[in-house]
């Protein structure tokens, strides 16, 4: 008897390795079984893989003498069950990426090493006879921290979670010293019946049909993929809710995908506020230990509601009942690396494995689950009223070409363009003096895009890459600490005084960012006797947000409703309820449609509908301004008027019109190496491969939109095909030859299927 075991090696076969003699000699029971890890010889290494197959001796390949015996075995009992291993064997298919590889992916970095499963973590948890009358009126800091243990629940929850959601080590220790809270080991006993911790909202006629819908997909245990097509502020996450309710009463589990990270803490935050369950987190912010012990909690059971970000989507459970895929249309569901797989659709197919109903909750459908709805395989579920007094925010365009941008003056008498209109500036200030906060959306972070030279024209370029080098300032108020910085491969370097090209001085930062932005606003809204702030000028981007507990402290900011102006990048776009905001604000989103990349408008209207959704979602109205270049763009138009599914059903069909997804289907196939030249004829010697009745469209070879990133050179070509069968056929014939071709020896090819960007 022989076991077949797949190894985290880039190729695309499984390995044949033999029982040792003190193995072979004993029962079949105590053959390694399948789903269990070995430790294997490979080479000069000594590798993890995942035991998926027995076989005789005789059904080999490989000669007996050339077969080695595997070292040991590291389970009794088999870490991944059978749906685990027909889930990888579906992603190494489709995705055409090597069995070994995928299950890597899969695998918690300390599984895929050999370590026990069974770890010894520290939990707290809030002792039973303490109240909120434990504290004193100045104890405020330790009765934070007391509250947000409180949101865990009486199980409360595991120091790494603690550590990681902004607790301080420091406080849980005085905490226990005063005899508030303690530390244990939790006992992996069956969790503890779901309980409502809070009573469900009354729903309207389009919420309740679509929890009905989901809730009779549970209960005849049917796979259903469900479009929950609901407009912002429709009351989309309590019909995730009430589902959930059916779900978790029936002693099943509930998958949440969120599109980042920083949505995590707020979502759990809103399911604990509803439900008394076990809650976990999981998402790459999370170090292994946390990583594993999550892992863990789903494939026991444990785990009652998982919440997390696209890799969440790859754990193992014991008993799943519904996932929940918010913001379903977000592009960052989209793997970019490794494994390139698409959230939503592993989503779907994890579904009818497990014959469950899927949620795909979006108020921006994409394209391509429209197209799934009028085929029959998604069905669709609308939510077009915001609940109670609520109203969508009305939008309006702004003419910028009927009126010019408004003017500063610096100390020094030099007049600058602030980059905003009057008519902006007028919004912006009524609604603050009405006691309301301001959004203005600008997807651009830093200080200027491009640093130049008025004399001879010359630009900062990143050497690395081939990109502008952004211009950035860690002191607004003197411009003090600048520096350059490519947002591709993080190379930076100090302003010059002068340009390298001529020597003249005459530098200038041109373009806008969110830091220039908020200082714009800081002299447009300072008090002219002070110079201070008659508001705060909140920045949400990556650079105010990447250290610890940042973005809670500014959300804690935004929530205390004072007037306020808030300049964000995207981030403000997925799912923060800002109830305070009324007055959104877009000086620049529109530019994505002029775009050459044929999806570009496509999520220009997703991210601009995303962004005047945070206006008006409490009681007060919303007006969402969209100052424009371009007001008789036919597109912007019939955004603006007729609204995103118009919209999108019109550009649904103009893609059919020109044949391209999701009326075709597409690979991409990426190169890179250190000339342009080596990557290019890569490509064309791989196009020489291709079968001869294809049948596919080829365009490429061509550089890559980024031809140059971290000085490695990108070329790329796409195969297109009407038919998906057809172009995975000629995948399976052709990808594993063209990679072994001698002209790709020393470079790094990749393929992406369902790409969203070429």
């Amino acid at each position: 008897m022989l076991v077949q075991v797949a190894l985290p090696v880039p190729l695309y076969r499984v390995f044949d390795y033999s029982l040792p003699a003190e193995m072979s000699a004993l029962p079949n029971a105590s053959i390694p079984k399948i789903g269990t890890r070995v430790e294997v010889s490979f080479g000069r290494q000594t590798l993890i893989g995942i035991v998926i197959a027995h076989i005789f001796e005789a059904d080999s390949s490989v000669p007996l003498n050339k077969i080695k015996p595997i070292n040991k075995c590291l389970d009794a009992d088999p870490i991944l069950d059978d749906s685990m291993l027909k889930l990888a064997y579906w992603l190494a298919r489709y995705y055409h990426y090597p069995l070994g590889d995928v299950l890597a992916v899969i695998l918690p970095s300390l599984v895929r090493q050999g370590k026990p499963l069974d770890l010894l973590i520290t939990h707290w948890r809030i002792l039973p006879h303490v109240t909120d009358d434990d504290f004193r009126a100045n104890a405020k800091k330790q009765k934070q921290q007391f509250d947000m243990l409180k949101l865990h629940g009486e199980r409360g929850a595991s120091e790494d979670i603690l550590l990681l959601e902004g607790m301080q080590r420091e406080f849980l220790k005085t905490l226990e010293d005063k005899g508030l809270i303690e530390r244990y080991i939790e006992s992996k006993q069956a969790p503890s019946p779901v309980k409502l911790a809070k009573m469900p909202l009354d729903l309207n006629a389009e919420q309740q049909r679509a929890v009905d819908a989901i809730i009779a997909a549970h209960e005849a245990k049917r796979y259903t993929g469900i479009l929950l097509n609901g407009i912002t502020g429709s009351g989309k996450t309590e019909v995730y809710l009430q589902a959930m309710q059916a779900v978790l009463e029936a002693g099943k589990q509930v998958l949440i995908l969120v599109p980042e990270i920083g949505l995590t803490p707020q979502t759990r935050a809103r399911f604990a506020s509803r439900f008394a369950a076990h809650i976990v987190l999981l998402h790459s912010g999370m170090n292994n230990t946390h990583r594993l012990q999550g892992w863990q909690d789903c494939r026991t059971g444990h785990a009652q509601i998982i919440i997390g970000t696209r890799s969440a989507l790859l754990y193992p459970f014991a008993d799943l009942g519904l996932i929940v895929v918010d913001e379903a249309h977000d592009g960052s569901y989209k793997q970019q690396d490794t494994l390139r797989y698409h959230a939503a659709d592993v989503a779907l197919y994890r579904g009818f494995q497990h014959n469950i109903p899927v949620v795909l909750g979006t108020a921006t459908p994409s394209l391509e689950h429209l197209k799934l709805v009028d085929e029959g395989k998604l069905v669709e579920y609308q939510l077009l009223t915001r609940p109670g007094n609520a109203n969508p925010a009305t939008m309006q365009l702004i003419d910028a070409r009927l009126q010019s941008t408004h003017q500063q003056t610096t100390d020094d008498g030099a007049r600058y363009d602030t980059g905003l209109t009057d008519a902006l500036i007028g919004a912006i200030r009524q609604t603050l003096e009405a006691g309301d906060q301001v959004l203005i959306f600008l997807n651009r972070r830093g200080y200027a895009p491009v640093l130049l030279c008025k004399a001879c024209g010359w630009q900062a370029d990143c050497p690395r890459c081939d990109a502008h080098l952004t211009v950035h300032y860690n002191n607004q108020a003197q411009h003090s600490h600048s520096y350059l910085k490519c947002h591709h491969c993080d190379w930076q370097a100090y302003i010059p005084a002068a340009c390298p090209d001529c020597g003249s001085q005459n530098l200038d930062a041109k373009g806008m960012g969110t830091t220039r932005l908020s200082e714009n606003l800081h002299a447009i809204f300072a008090n002219p006797q002070t110079s201070k702030d008659l508001y705060p000028i909140i920045q949400i981007d990556r650079d105010t947000t990447r250290l610890k507990n940042s973005w809670e402290n500014i959300y804690q900011r935004i929530n205390e409703g004072k007037p306020a102006i808030l300049v964000g990048t995207q981030m403000v776009a997925k799912g923060h309820h800002f109830p305070n905001v009324t007055l959104v604000c877009l000086p620049n989103a529109d530019r994505g449609f002029l775009s050459a990349d044929f999806r570009s408008p496509e999520h220009t209207a997703q991210l601009m509908v995303q962004v005047a959704g945070r206006a008006g979602r409490g009681d007060k109205a919303g007006r969402v301004l969209i100052q424009t270049l371009q007001p008789e763009n036919e597109l912007l138009l019939k955004l603006v008027k007729d609204g995103y599914l118009s919209f999108a059903r019109e550009l649904l069909q103009e893609r059919k019109i020109m044949g391209l997804p999701p009326y075709s289907h597409a690979a991409l196939i990426r190169c890179e190496g250190k000339t342009m030249a080596a990557t290019t004829q890569a490509l064309k010697d791989a196009i020489e491969l291709l079968p001869t009745a294809h049948n596919l469209a080829v365009l490429g070879p061509i550089d890559a939109p980024m031809s140059k990133k971290n000085s490695r050179y990108h070329a790329q070509v796409l195969l297109l095909a009407k038919d998906r069968q057809q172009l995975h056929r000629v995948l399976n014939q052709w990808w594993q030859p063209a990679i072994a071709l001698p002209s790709a020896k020393y470079l790094k090819l990749t393929l992406d299927i369902d790409p969203i960007g070429w």
